[in-house]
């Protein structure tokens, strides 16, 4: 099983503060998250692949889930 992190370790990890990261979980636009009872945790994995999400090459770079919401690359 893959280690779970807090609110706040996650936050911390990721450089965010623990409402920021809050924001992004209610708003869809965050990291994959574990439910545990009242409890939320975070996984490692999906934190990694959050952060890879973002990866771009330039300013201009929209990102590959933009292009494909788009239905083009253009």
């Amino acid at each position: 099983m893959d280690q779970l992190f807090d609110q706040q370790h996650a936050a911390r990890l990721l450089g965010l503060s623990v409402r920021t990261l809050e924001r992004h979980r209610v708003a869809g636009t965050g990291p994959r998250f574990v439910r545990l009872g009242r409890l939320v945790r975070y996984r490692e994995v999906d934190l990694a692949d959050w952060v890879d999400a973002g990866l771009r090459s330039s300013t201009s770079d929209m990102g590959i889930e933009l292009i494909e919401k788009n239905g083009s690359s253009s």
